[in-house]
């Protein structure tokens, strides 16, 4: 018995001191923890436990058989952030760079099947070189087995991805088909294919940083939401992102304590509005002053600035919000914008997590550019994914809701369960002058001037569109927080479905 013990201590050392001394210092050097060391920052102290410590990889070309690291180069297993149930894989750096092999893939595939069993949220933190060459095709198995589970996971529990060191080729697919990804600066990139790739194919030289780098990817590119500054950032970022999210699609919201009262005034919104219809403000400021504490996690701030998604809370429960942002494009809907807010409404439906909904938009991009890139599939993904959205929906609008856009950004009409506008809202199908100009084209300046002011009058306020019952009813600014906490009230119990389909044909 006793040797036994010894001999399970002596593999449980061996495991943990993964590559060795020198190349865990070597990951130091870097400014980057080990993958054990991230484990335990991300879960509640001493709630992790590993599985598979022990499996060793079964390759025999290349001299293999004679490097054989426990763990092969990824740890996994399940622990709690804040009390609630998490799965983890942690790719280790310093056992053959963290590359993929057939049965690293099937320790990842174990806990995204066990997770999506019990019903709980997988987290992958990913720091590899990619496929572990020496294998050749069962690699490559191994990576397609992880796509599947990914797959098979979207939208049962949610997929976190944080990318903490590179991850190349196909390597990159995985993380892309999960909901979120996190990134770290100047230590994490994503690519399909490298520099000296890109440079032998197309002659551009670029650096990796440039190419896939957390910048770029969270500014240029939106595949990844957030870049943090190092490992510990994107870890503890991590920890209260996991609280906003429910544990699968069969629980509700998670719920907490709040001591922000539900029907707290602020008479500070009821000037938000300028006076002047083309001076910007701050949506940022609605949106912290009507969720609770003002406590608001943000996503892909960096791109497609002038729409803003994230997650909040009113009386203590999940709620996700959508917004235009006039302080950037004035708000419109461009391409980058509908792709961002599309994803994260068909998330929130997915989980069940009520979708609040500020709307200030005077319309779509126009542009050369922006039709022949697509935006009119692609300003669809936001009108399909709000469409089919059954979950509470609840929409005011504080300022501009022109043309199409108007009916994109949660209508009535898409199925809005409540719909509210303040005084400041103009509802029409475009902008007074530009309405003005092709009703009464030939028309003296004087004349469209004074039928401009007519048109204002008309139609720039709420009450035409309330008065078809387009909106619920007119709130003063500073009751918003209260009607919101009152709305998602009453729609807790709300029923919504479908029609049945094996599923829709959403406009890729």
């Amino acid at each position: 018995m006793s040797s036994t013990i010894e001999e399970l201590e002596r593999r449980r050392a061996a495991a943990r001191a993964g590559g060795g001394q020198k190349r865990i210092d070597a990951q130091h050097a870097k400014g980057k923890l080990t993958a054990r060391e991230r484990v335990e920052v991300l879960l509640d102290e001493g709630s992790f436990e590993e599985l598979d410590m022990y499996v060793e990889h079964n390759c025999v070309d290349f001299g293999m058989e004679a490097q054989v690291i426990p763990g092969d180069g990824v740890v996994t297993g399940s622990g709690t952030i804040n009390g609630r149930l998490v799965f983890v894989f942690s790719q280790d750096f310093t056992v053959f760079g963290g590359s993929l092999s057939e049965r690293h893939a099937q320790k990842i595939c174990k806990i995204i099947d066990m997770a999506m069993k019990v019903g709980a949220p997988v987290i992958g933190l990913n720091d590899s070189g990619g496929a572990r060459i020496q294998e050749g095709v069962a690699s490559l198995g191994g990576y397609a087995e992880v796509f599947q589970r990914n797959v098979l996971a979207s939208g049962v529990v949610p997929q976190l991805s944080l990318i903490m060191g590179p991850c190349a080729g196909g390597a990159v697919y995985s993380p892309a088909m999960t909901d979120f990804i996190f990134m770290v600066k100047d230590s994490s990139y994503m690519f399909v294919t490298g520099p000296d790739v890109v440079k032998t194919v197309t002659n551009e030289i670029v650096t990796q940083e440039e190419l896939g780098g957390a910048v770029t990817h969270t500014s240029k590119s939106g595949v990844a939401d957030v870049a943090f500054d190092n490992d510990i950032e994107a870890l503890l970022a991590a920890r209260d992102f996991i609280d906003f999210l429910p544990a699968s699609n069969r629980e509700s919201v998670p719920e907490r304590p709040c001591e922000d009262p539900w029907d707290r005034v602020e008479d500070s919104l009821d000037s938000l509005i300028p006076p002047s219809a083309n001076q910007p403000y701050d949506m940022h400021e609605l949106i912290r002053k009507v969720v609770d504490e003002g406590d608001f996690f943000e996503l892909q701030p960096s791109h497609a600035g002038n729409i803003i998604i994230g997650f909040g809370r009113v009386e203590g429960r999940t709620v996700g919000v959508v917004a235009n942002q006039p302080m950037v494009l004035a708000g419109v809907l461009d391409i980058n914008s509908s792709k961002k807010a599309a994803r994260f409404v068909r998330f929130c439906d997915a989980f069940e997590i009520p979708i609040l909904t500020f709307v200030d938009v005077p319309g779509f991009l126009p542009g050369v550019g922006q039709e022949h890139s697509g935006i009119i599939k692609h300003g669809a993904k936001l009108l399909f994914a709000y469409a089919e959205a059954t979950v509470p929906k609840i929409t005011v609008i504080t300022r501009k809701a022109y043309g199409g856009a108007y009916d994109v950004m949660a209508s009535k009409h898409l199925r809005g369960d409540l719909n509210y506008a303040w005084p400041t809202a103009e509802i029409a199908v475009m902008g007074a002058k530009g309405a003005v100009e092709i009703i009464f084209r030939g028309k003296t300046p004087e004349e469209i001037a004074e039928r401009t002011a007519e048109y204002e009058a008309r139609f720039a306020n709420p009450f035409v569109a309330a008065s078809k019952g387009f909106v619920d009813e007119v709130i003063m600014p500073h009751s918003t927080r209260r009607r919101l906490a009152l709305g998602l009230r009453k729609l807790r119990n709300k029923q919504l479905e479908n029609p049945w389909k094996k599923h829709d044909n959403i406009p890729l």
